[in-house]
């Protein structure tokens, strides 16, 4: 199969490019900049902010064109100058109208289309990626639209999988601050689970809109596997989240914050969705334990400031902040 990666070159593109090479096939990877797309992968450099951006790799048929943009007007424009079999588009669960329904299904309501060719910061992801989607079913091609999950593991450049079994391996106590919601739903896919099944979509030519991301299953589940992989004998201290607020320590993402979780009824199925329509269609995802173990190791070699969680004087802080433990009688 010959495939075309407009990307290829960063975390869930290169993974997938490296799914596909693994599996025998060939791989075109369009990136701006330099190329770091695998040492198999072909690679043209090209700006897809410019018009004839696709010159280059618009001048035969593929078999699979996979994108994973988040600018309706780039999708606009390849779906005007490549020819392909079969196109492949990595979407969001971020499209769906209504992120306080768990488990939602594809047929929930989506947010309006941006109207517009640019996604200009993230408060327009979703309804970019909406105006995405309808760009590629205007081409008429057969397509896979894969609505991802939150994407875990070895590369999660945001922390956010990352965080917590890195603060059970190295904690600033004997315990480790975790927030007073232990049942909020969550959803992790690994982004080698969720690049397998993409290539797998690009070679039956699946037609049609999936769900793709990992079991729900309860914050405390994720706070026990992290420490489990850990190998940490910290145990989690839940601290309710009008103290968090308090002391100035934010939810889901970004510094001084606690990933995974959402403060807020409106957000609360967020990352969760049901995925029974890809599974029927071979998506298959590892143990949790294996995702957080890898992403560990990749917090372990990362240098600089983390992009998410508490650092150890944050979290200090925080526990300096609470009442003395009551000791066991």
């Amino acid at each position: 199969m010959e495939t075309l990666i407009l990307g290829g070159t960063a975390w869930l593109g290169r993974a997938i490019a490296h799914a596909a090479l693994g599996r025998g096939h060939d791989v075109t990877c369009l990136a701006r900049g330099s190329s770091s797309a695998p040492n198999d992968a072909a690679f043209i450099s090209a700006d897809r902010d410019n018009d004839d951006a696709l010159r280059g790799v618009s001048d035969r048929e593929w078999d699979a064109v996979i994108d994973v943009t988040r600018h309706p007007g780039w999708v606009r424009r390849a779906v005007r100058d490549l020819r392909t079999r079969h196109w492949v588009f990595i979407s969001t669960c971020s499209v769906y109208a209504d992120p306080s329904r768990v488990e939602q299904d594809e047929t929930a309501p989506l947010l309006p289309p941006l109207q517009g060719e640019v996604m200009e910061d993230m408060s327009t992801y979703g309804p970019a990626k909406v105006a995405c989607e309808e760009a590629v079913r205007a081409s008429r091609t057969p397509a896979t639209i894969v609505r991802s999950g939150l994407i875990g593991g070895p590369g999660d450049w945001s922390g956010r999988t990352g965080y917590w079994p890195w603060r059970f391996a190295h904690p600033t106590g004997d315990d480790v601050i975790v927030p007073d919601d232990a049942d909020f739903p969550c959803a992790i896919i690994d982004v080698r689970d969720l690049a397998s099944w993409v290539v797998t979509a690009a070679e039956q030519n699946l037609n049609g809109t999936f769900n793709a991301t990992g079991a729900t299953i309860p914050l405390q589940r994720v706070i026990a596997a992290a420490a489990r992989v850990a190998d940490s004998t910290a145990h989690p201290r839940a601290v309710p989240a009008d103290t968090l607020a308090e002391l100035g320590i934010g939810c889901w993402m970004g510094p001084a914050s606690l990933p995974l979780w959402v403060d807020d009824p409106a957000w609360r199925g967020t990352a969760t969705m049901n995925t029974a329509r890809a599974r029927s269609a071979g998506l298959v995802t590892r143990p949790l334990d294996d995702t957080l173990r890898d992403a560990l190791a990749y917090e372990n070699q990362r240098t600089g400031p983390r992009p998410a969680g508490l650092t150890d004087e944050e979290e200090r802080r925080v526990r300096a902040a609470l009442p003395r433990p009551v000791p066991p009688t």
